[in-house]
């Protein structure tokens, strides 16, 4: 299987180290592009930020974790969200398979809830690991640190 290629994008709330939004641009004007593993991770990083109905032409992707806002930060919560992770990783990320999908309270901000997630892109031998982190007080943000 070829291994993908994708435009590199950048979302405010998905990589706070890099300045700007939207699609990069090389310095000589040209589209930057991600490769391989780095496709996947934007592409997951993209759907656990979208809330569905948000994206044109395709009102039903995204995932639900905008619902679980001001829940309490508890084994409840955290039991909902892994649901939701699932379930739309499964539904429109089929590149990947999940290893495993855990998530808990931030142990360093009480107010926020943290989503680990070990997973195979299915075209490679490797495994990797994305941190997710959701505000349950106000919005999303993910840092996506291996």
């Amino acid at each position: 299987m070829k291994e993908p290629v994708g435009l590199r994008f950048i979302h405010p709330d998905l990589d706070s180290s890099v300045s700007g939004v939207g699609i990069v641009t090389t310095p000589a004007g040209r589209l930057e592009r991600v490769q391989g593993e780095q496709t996947v991770r934007q592409a997951l990083l993209m759907l656990l930020s979208t809330r569905p109905g948000e994206r044109v032409m395709r009102p039903e992707y995204g995932c639900d974790l905008h619902r679980l806002v001001f829940e309490p930060n508890d084994e409840t919560t955290a039991g909902v969200v892994i649901h939701h992770v699932r379930r739309a990783i499964e539904r429109w990320e089929r590149r990947v398979e999940i290893l495993d999908l855990d998530a808990g309270p931030d142990p360093e901000d009480p107010g926020r809830l943290e989503i680990v997630l070990e997973y195979r892109v299915r075209f490679l031998a490797e495994t990797h690991r994305l941190r997710w982190s959701m505000s349950l007080s106000m919005s999303l943000s993910g840092d996506g640190v291996p």
